[in-house]
């Protein structure tokens, strides 16, 4: 029988799981996962409910579980840590942690593997693969500048991928324009949200895309992103060019900092709040477009 001091660490280990999966950012890798396989099955199947399950909990527990372990030496500098933008993981959960990841993690890829078949399984491959590689000592692919940004998006639009892949998906060149689009957001989201630490990576000698760059210029390359995911939809079928207009809040929010100095670049964490709600009220939006995109292929 599990004794109370038992019972009380196992549930403060749940507890610090469940900080450090950024709940509130859940919907960003479950969404393009269920999305992608209801589009195009146009059915809602044991396969894609398991995997918006686990892409819902699971994967992002593992993604920024990992990122909390081996950031935690930095982590303890960084203020904006203990809430919605990341646990401040204690050390004696580091190991149960990782451990944890595995357990939760595994069983779901192997079944999406067997049930998505060989076309799914390079994508899988892919995902997890960046999932570890971010975060992971030796690798730390968040240290290696520009290949940061590119891994971020890759936990975001590998999720589609899969569920693309599962359902049997023919690849147009409409889609690819629509992930290409996707991945060129997620590079933007990633790059912008790096510049509110320049200050303390520099410090910790932590390398980013923002630290390389600095504040402004990285700035201006996530807007550069931002409108450049916009124009490809542009090149879509209807109602894709409609999609073009979700990235104006995107725009606007970040606009404001084109000249961010180095010295202040914390200031745009201001902004890098605004844009984990927006997604909400974006992905709302792609929501009725894809709603539109449904009907009209009906």
């Amino acid at each position: 029988m599990p004794t109370t001091e038992t019972s009380g660490w196992n549930a403060q280990l749940l507890r610090q799981a469940f900080v450090a999966s950024r709940p509130v950012s859940w919907i960003n890798t479950a969404y393009p996962f269920a999305a992608a396989m209801l589009l195009t099955t146009r059915e809602v199947d044991w396969v894609l409910i398991v995997g918006a399950i686990y892409y819902l909990i699971p994967y992002n527990l593992a993604m920024y579980g990992i990122n909390d372990v081996f950031d935690y030496a930095s982590d303890i500098n960084n203020p904006r840590k203990g809430g919605i933008e990341g646990a401040l993981l204690a050390p004696r959960f580091h190991r149960p942690m990782l451990w944890l990841a595995v357990i939760t993690n595994v069983p779901f890829l192997v079944v999406l593997a067997v049930a998505g078949g060989p076309a799914t399984w390079v994508p899988l491959a892919i995902s997890t693969f960046a999932v570890v590689a971010y975060s992971a000592p030796v690798l730390r692919f968040k240290e290696r500048p520009f290949l940061d940004s590119a891994t971020s998006s890759t936990h975001f639009v590998s999720p589609a991928v899969v569920g693309l892949t599962a359902a049997g998906a023919h690849f147009t060149s409409a889609l690819w324009l629509i992930l290409i689009a996707f991945f060129c957001w997620g590079m933007a989201a990633h790059a912008f949200g790096a510049v509110q630490d320049v200050v303390p990576d520099r410090e910790g000698g932590i390398g980013s895309i923002a630290t390389v760059l600095g504040a402004a210029p990285t700035v201006r390359l996530a807007l550069g992103l931002w409108a450049l995911a916009g124009a490809l939809m542009l090149f879509t079928p209807f109602p894709g060019p409609l999609a073009a207009l979700v990235a104006a809040p995107y725009i606007v929010n970040c606009a404001p900092y084109w000249n961010a100095s180095d010295a202040d670049s914390g200031r745009t964490n201001r902004a890098w709040r605004r844009f984990i709600w927006l997604n909400y009220g974006c992905g709302a939006l792609v929501t009725m477009i894809l709603i539109l995109g449904w009907a009209q292929s009906a």
